[in-house]
């Protein structure tokens, strides 16, 4: 009974550690093993994007995640002061290295 637990335990913690290694709650999709995908997800009635900025934060081994991917920090980085549309970009390889982009295009 008690190796039973023991196994039952070892496997709820594992995957536990292993369903939130760097991943992303945006991403449309994820893969466990790769993720590599591209989406748009805010747009508005702003004309022309002569200015691009881009802001991001990365996760490593799941344990430390780093960085400003927000919209505002892209902004500034871009020199944008009007939005036309935002594009996100996660990159995941096997929990252990992870890296989520902002692009923000605007004038």
């Amino acid at each position: 009974m008690k190796n039973h637990l023991s196994r039952a335990i070892l496997l709820v913690s594992t995957v536990f550690l292993l369903s939130g290694c760097a991943a992303y709650a945006v991403a449309p999709v994820t893969g466990f093993v790769y993720s590599d995908t591209k989406f748009g997800i805010n747009a508005t009635s702003n004309q022309g994007a002569s200015k691009v900025g881009e802001a991001y934060s990365e996760s490593y081994l799941g344990f430390v995640a780093v960085g400003d991917a927000s919209i505002q920090a892209a902004m500034k980085n871009g020199g944008i002061t009007k939005v036309q549309h935002v594009d996100y970009h996660s990159y995941s390889i096997l929990g252990l290295y992870a890296k989520f982009t902002v692009t923000v295009y605007g004038e």
